[in-house]
């Protein structure tokens, strides 16, 4: 087989392919960033689909390009009333033995949650992790700001101390006059309440995806999901006008992608 084959729906920026990412992924020109989120520790239900995460792992880092990066977003099941630590060995895969540099740990905070069951005796997990993985020196970085009106007292005044206890400021004046700073790297952001991907069990917010896309790429770069799910990252680099690539194992969620970047792309045409 090849590409054509797999094909299942094409904007004039990007195509979904549905089908097996470990057989897609060879066949692949090489991308700037890849943004997914696998069906981790089996916390949710993906229509019985499973993965093999060493050999994902290791397709991921042969279509990226050299100074490219991977965000991987995932988190731990409970298993024995503690953390399964499979977000940590997947880190340590990534860095010892694909041979990607793990660039930053971020964490992606939840500000609506469930409360953790008394019997777990700790307390409500409220985050996952956004591993962030370079080959090498990272090609981009356009950090995401955070506007002034939001920032704490000591933060506006923009003074940080240095190694030598020296202080040096360091905040960004705009052409629009808002002074601004380079955000850090605990996002806090609603849980998604997208109507039109709600049939998909653990969709991330679309903010998610655009930060990510806009810190870690620029325009006309390859964005890639390997396992696209409901869509969000290949929406939002139709949005952002990134080129884009998709792979989803399950047609029943290739339908809810299509759906939403088709109505996406429709809205764009009426603006640009």
């Amino acid at each position: 087989m090849n590409l054509k084959d797999y094909e299942y729906y094409r904007t004039d920026l990007g195509v979904l392919y549905h089908g097996d990412c470990l057989e897609i992924m060879p066949m692949l020109e090489p991308v700037d960033l890849v943004v997914t989120s696998p069906p981790y520790d089996n916390l949710r239900d993906y229509e019985g689909y499973t993965f093999d995460f060493e050999k994902t792992a290791d397709g991921l880092y042969g279509i990226i390009k050299k100074g490219g990066v991977v965000v991987w977003v995932v988190g731990d099941e409970t298993r024995k009333f503690c953390e399964s630590l499979s977000s940590f060995k997947q880190a340590i895969y990534f860095a010892e033995e694909c041979g990607f540099n793990l660039l930053d740990t971020m964490i992606y905070h939840k500000s609506n949650y469930a409360p953790a069951y008394p019997i777990l005796r700790r307390y409500a997990n409220t985050f996952e992790y956004m591993f962030v993985f370079s080959k090498g020196r990272p090609n981009n970085f356009n950090p995401v700001q955070v506007d002034k009106a939001k920032l704490s007292t000591k933060q506006r005044l923009g003074k940080y101390r240095q190694k030598d206890g020296s202080f040096i400021k360091k905040n960004i004046e705009t052409d629009t006059g808002r002074i601004t700073k380079d955000a850090e790297n605990v996002w806090t952001i609603c849980p998604t309440k997208a109507k039109d991907a709600m049939n998909h069990p653990a969709v991330f917010p679309e903010i998610l995806a655009q930060d990510h896309i806009i810190s870690w790429s620029n325009e006309g770069d390859t964005v890639a999901d390997i396992m696209a799910g409901s869509g969000t990252t290949l929406k939002m680099a139709e949005k952002l006008n990134r080129r884009w690539i998709g792979i989803e194992i399950s047609e029943a969620y290739c339908k809810i992608a299509k759906e939403r970047i088709k109505k996406e792309t429709q809205q764009l045409k009426l603006f640009r």
